[in-house]
């Protein structure tokens, strides 16, 4: 398969029937054939998206060992635990993150004042939080970056949405690669062990998933994954779906 030529508007035209052959092809290949595929046949400025939760430092990890300058792209809420913002600072040193954190334009103080606390008021509001300050503040920093392609560290055993993603796809007119969709959590144990990489310091805790403070709590018995988010109400903040209003 020769290179494609960068242009911004070629997800976009895609023939449907290409990115299925891409991703039939992609399913045999191990994580890092994936990776270098993607940097050898997508187009660039390309870009990592981690919420450095739980298992953040495999992505983190993978791909710099292949592109160590790639913009990791981080949405700051203002919520994130302190165990977080730690953690972020752990990795970015350890491993020299090319480290590029965007927020919303609106403090969450000012937001709280305005709005009252969505994330507790419901899903319309849930969802307008998480537009606020994850999807819109997400696509502003890709659109600075000029990226078409960003890499994603999400797995199809975290999610119903998930279970369905393929390893490529094209999402608010950009490539999104998922070099470890079909990871297991042995899979991920694996890799950070070998590597000596560590977990999130909240999974000593019991916590499986790591976003806001306010909207995540351990696994206890009788949860699924993805009940330890939002209360239940929802498990995907708008990032990894389509048509959210961006």
């Amino acid at each position: 398969m020769a290179n494609l030529a960068v242009n911004k508007r070629f997800p976009a035209t895609l023939p449907e029937s290409l990115l299925q052959s891409w991703n039939e092809q992609l399913e045999k290949m191990t994580a890092i054939e994936r990776l270098e595929w993607a940097f050898s046949h997508l187009p660039d400025n390309f870009a990592l998206t981690s919420s450095f939760g739980i298992q953040s430092a495999v992505m983190l990890h993978m791909t710099t060992q292949i592109k160590p300058d790639i913009p990791v792209v981080l949405t700051d809420t203002g919520y994130l635990f302190a165990e977080t913002y730690r953690f972020i600072d752990e990795l970015t040193e350890r491993l020299n993150l090319n480290l590029q954190v965007f927020r919303a334009d609106i403090s969450p103080a000012w937001q709280r004042a305005r709005h009252g606390k969505q994330w507790a008021q419901g899903d319309s509001d849930l969802k307008q939080y998480n537009v606020a300050n994850k999807v819109e503040p997400l696509e502003r920093g890709l659109d600075e970056l000029q990226s078409n392609t960003w890499f994603s560290g999400v797995r199809r055993s975290q999610t119903d949405h998930r279970k369905s993603l393929p390893v490529l796809q094209v999402i608010r007119g950009r490539f999104k690669f998922h070099p470890i969709i079909d990871w297991t959590n042995k899979d991920v144990h694996q890799y950070l062990t070998k590597h000596n990489l560590p977990y999130h310091p909240l999974w000593d805790e019991g916590y499986v998933s790591v976003g806001d403070k306010h909207s995540s709590q351990p696994l206890t018995l009788g949860m699924d994954e993805q009940d330890t988010r939002f209360n239940g109400m929802q498990r995907e903040c708008g990032l990894h779906t389509d048509g959210d209003g961006i």
